[in-house]
């Protein structure tokens, strides 16, 4: 019998599982992951952005964990070694009609309590001289850092800790008792007195295991990306981002340093056909269907027909997604880009078709299930471990103990 198990080896999981270990010490804790290696999905595959919080809504957990997750992010990596810039971003009108919405995104950055700087073209040349824009926005306290690494330094805690992290090992059924909860795995039953579903793009899919009604579907999508050629890898001094568009859950096409010195630009935002679709030729026929004739998904999709469409042509178009990063870097050209990886984020969506646009914690009797966690997560792991430790206290601690 375990005190907590842990469905899911991401970054997520895993720092609830740090937390967990630093909170009940001595308590006995086991991490269920499904493939061989940890942070395999979305927090191997995403850009290593340590993010602000600038974008989100003031008051939602993803604005006050980004914030409060970036400052803990870094002083966890300087704590333990692992290699991060703060390099700061901009944020670029590249025409004078998104004035206004970059005005509305300095008073949201203000509202969330950020450093931000309004500058002017002048000053923005300065920064990053080969970028065009009409005005812009400085983020100080953006940087980069290499995820997978501090995925690895939560695991070594949880296992200093004596906790235990199993790997391949895919949960199949899900049993709530009234003293604890059972789990079917690929590699026998495991027992635990309290379940922490961290499963991200099958997160609903364990919730549902466990008879727990989220009103939501994780719905996939692709994000493709293009690096720059080590020759042109000059043109990008910090993070480059344009102004996002309003109405889409997406931040457009941007440029970002990786913490190994390549440039990745993108990404664009297309429907993956299978959870874990990383190219165009994954496909689930089961998922897909799972998708399609879900309600949710066309009440989403329908009023975000032409900017999906766009989407698409960028991903079967080279030269079409050249043109978007042109917009921030005119000098660009077709020999200057290649093909790198791709991410998939795990989008919850509503019934009524709306998207989830905040980090979403779900309860069972003996379980809390993370179901909607895309970015910016991997910044907000730390914080959200956290808050994951206090709900669990609130419901079960008694006398400095877990009940």
């Amino acid at each position: 019998m375990y005190d907590f198990s842990i469905v899911g080896g991401g970054i997520v999981g895993l720092s609830a599982g740090m937390a967990l270990t630093k909170q009940y010490p001595g308590s006995k804790i086991i991490v269920i992951e499904k493939e061989e290696d940890l942070a395999h999905h979305q927090t191997g595959h995403n850009s290593g952005v340590i993010h602000s919080g600038i974008y989100y809504k003031p008051g939602s957990f993803k604005a006050r964990f980004a914030r409060e997750g970036s400052k803990a992010m870094v002083h966890f990596c300087k704590e333990h070694g692992i290699k991060y810039d703060v390099c700061g971003k901009v944020i670029v009108a590249t025409e004078r009609k998104e004035l206004p919405l970059l005005e509305h995104l300095y008073e949201r950055g203000l509202q969330n309590q950020l450093d931000v700087m309004k500058i002017v073209p002048e000053e923005l040349r300065e920064i990053e001289p080969h970028v065009k824009g009409v005005g812009a926005i400085r983020v100080p306290s953006t940087g980069i850092v290499d995820y997978k690494g501090v995925s690895r330094t939560f695991a070594r805690i949880i296992e200093e800790g004596g906790g235990e992290i199993h790997l391949g090992t895919k949960v199949e059924n899900i049993a709530e008792e009234k003293e604890s909860v059972s789990l079917e795995t690929t590699r026998g039953t495991i027992k635990a007195r309290f379940l922490i579903n961290c499963a991200g793009l099958h997160s609903d899919r364990v919730a549902k295991m466990a008879d727990l009604n989220t009103g939501m579907k994780i719905v996939p999508f692709r994000g493709e990306y293009y690096e720059l050629t080590a020759e042109k890898r000059h043109l990008v001094k910090h993070l480059i981002y344009p102004v996002p568009n309003p109405d889409f859950p997406f931040l457009g096409v941007h440029f970002t340093r990786m913490i190994n010195g390549d440039v990745h630009a993108g990404p664009n935002a297309v429907l993956a056909f299978k959870r874990e679709g990383y190219t165009k030729k994954d496909i689930n026929v089961k998922e897909l269907f799972e998708v399609l004739t879900y309600p949710g998904f066309w009440k989403m999709a329908m009023p975000n027909m032409k900017e999906g469409l766009k989407e698409y042509v960028r991903s079967f178009s080279k030269q079409a997604f050249l043109h978007s990063l042109q917009q921030l870097i005119p000098e660009l050209t077709e020999k200057d880009i290649v093909p790198t990886h791709a991410g998939v984020r795990a989008q919850a969506i509503k019934y009524d078709g709306s998207m989830v646009d905040d980090f979403a914690i779900f309860s069972g009797e003996r379980s809390l299930h993370v179901c909607n966690a895309p970015s910016p997560a991997a910044t907000a792991s730390i914080q959200i471990g956290n808050a994951i430790v206090e709900q669990i206290a609130k419901r079960f601690e008694l006398n400095g103990k877990l009940a």
